[in-house]
């Protein structure tokens, strides 16, 4: 098994030389001249930075092919341009999705590129039991990556609810019952590996940011929908967690001061009216009737059933209100919708879209509104990208 003992760190000494390697990680292959354009430094700075990065192997140089991104800039004549880039398999990285029924994990390279992707279900939601079910992933995951031949450099734990990255606690997962669990170094403990503890959301806005929908976009947002209603925020170009790691819980802003009470105390937010549970809790209230789960929901919706109609039209309502709250409030240049409440999207996206419009104020409206569906594996991938991130600002 690969040995977590092993603590080498990437030889970026810097802040600079970290933003030299994700420019790099994100936009790459480059050439020095585009590094130093997009991160906003000097070339002496790029030079100084990228000579040990490629010495130790993280970075590579390549001849430019003409294939790769800002072609404009380089030179039609002389001898080509090298290119600089990452080598994913370098370093090996594992991230874990955690919910209230399984765990997901994925072993991904150093670029974020899933290799292996395993799936394990929950027999209980007690701390203890869920990180021994956890462990033993990691472990089965640590054993496969013996066949790549490279260390695993980190581990990253995605959980839905307050989670205090800095401290490694999760203060409070409404989805597992949890309050105040130290659950980095639990993991630490356990596996042997650093570990990176964050919200779900915001780690797949890491994702999003570095390899997805958000890469050259300082300021985005990522709205997930299902069980949850939940918002990851990039605010010139950092994810936002805010002073006290709640920032972008848009699941509760009011929209209607007189509609359902929500776990939170308050009434009437966005969660409490359009999550999973609270689409079931409206379909029973109107109809009279009992609906199973979410399946059955869409399942009546789509062939023509009022009231599940009605519990859809007024949870899109809710969300294109709270994307509308975060477009006026921040300005993002794109939102991207995600999240497992999607199989459904066809049910509410004009109301979602019709809702933000009415809401929107002035040039906010003009904020590109896009889905991507994204399966548990790409939010343990997210968990893998906060690992890469600490990994690469690590201290030397």
């Amino acid at each position: 098994m690969s040995s977590p003992a092993d603590t080498e760190t990437l030889p970026a000494a810097t802040p600079a030389a970290a933003h030299i390697f994700t420019t790099v990680l994100s936009h790459g292959p480059l050439t020095r001249l585009e590094v130093a354009r997009r991160a906003g430094l000097s070339a002496a700075a790029v030079t100084k930075a990228v000579r040990p990065l490629i010495e130790s192997g993280y970075l590579v140089e390549e001849a430019d092919t003409g294939a790769g991104a800002d072609t404009e800039v380089r030179p039609a004549l002389g001898r080509p341009a090298t290119l600089v880039r990452v080598d994913g398999g370098r370093a090996l990285f594992i991230g874990v999705k955690l919910t209230g029924d399984e765990i997901i994990g994925v072993l991904t390279d150093l670029c974020c590129r899933i290799l292996l992707a395993r799936r394990v279900p929950l027999a209980g939601r007690d701390p203890g039991a869920v990180l021994a079910t956890a462990a033993d992933l990691v472990r089965e995951l640590l054993t496969e990556a013996d066949g790549y031949g490279v260390r695993v450099a980190g581990l990253g734990i995605a959980v839905a609810g307050d989670v205090d990255r800095a401290e490694g606690v999760v203060r409070y997962s409404p989805f597992l019952e949890w309050r105040d669990v130290p659950l980095a170094g639990l993991a630490a403990a356990v596996t042997g590996l650093p570990v990176t503890v964050d919200n779900d959301v915001r780690a797949l806005t890491v994702a999003e940011q570095w390899f997805g929908a958000g890469v050259g976009l300082s300021d985005f947002a990522v709205v997930t929908v299902g069980a949850g209603i939940g918002c990851g925020l990039v605010v010139h170009g950092r994810v936002v967690a805010g002073a006290h790691g709640v920032a972008g819980e848009i699941g509760h802003v009011t929209v209607d001061p007189n509609g359902p009470p929500c776990h939170c105390g308050n009434r009437g937010c966005v969660e409490a009216i359009a999550a999973d549970a609270a689409i079931l809790a409206r379909i029973r209230e109107t109809g009279g009737t009992e609906v199973a789960d979410t399946a059955e929901a869409v399942d009546r919706a789509r062939h023509g059933d009022t009231d599940a109609r009605e519990a859809y039209a007024r949870a899109g309502e809710a969300i294109g209100r709270g994307i509308a709250t975060v477009a006026n409030l921040l300005g993002p240049a794109r939102v991207i919708i995600s999240g497992e409440g999607l199989a459904a999207y066809d049910l509410f996206a004009e109301q979602i879209r019709e809702a933000f419009t009415a809401a929107a104020f002035g040039s906010a409206a003009q904020c590109d509104v896009r889905t991507r569906p994204l399966p548990f594996e790409e939010w343990a991938r997210g968990a893998a990208a906060t690992a890469i991130q600490s990994f690469i600002t690590a201290p030397n």
